[in-house]
């Protein structure tokens, strides 16, 4: 399966807000809730570090983008595949 813009942003958004949720609930934990703000730090650092690096990843070029790219540096080439062969 292959990155593209669609796929990162299926990703980003759902990590922003569950990161954010998490943030937040540690920020504002009283009484017994308190204990677990150590985990949900963790829980909100991991999810908005895993969505912003999915944007950060590069994106793989479509298989017939690579065959045309291949295509146009063989054609530019001066040697025909005749001048190739004839060769000794």
């Amino acid at each position: 399966m292959s990155l593209n813009r669609t796929a990162k942003g299926i990703v980003l958004v759902p990590c922003l807000l569950l990161g954010g949720c998490f943030l937040a609930a540690a920020a504002w934990s009283d009484g017994a809730a308190s204990a677990n703000r150590p985990l949900a730090l963790a829980l909100g650092a991991a999810l908005l570090g895993a969505g912003l690096l999915t944007q950060v990843l590069p994106e793989r070029p479509k298989a017939g983008q690579v065959a045309s790219d291949a295509n146009a540096a063989q054609a530019s080439d001066p040697k025909t595949e005749s001048q190739v062969d004839s060769q000794p």
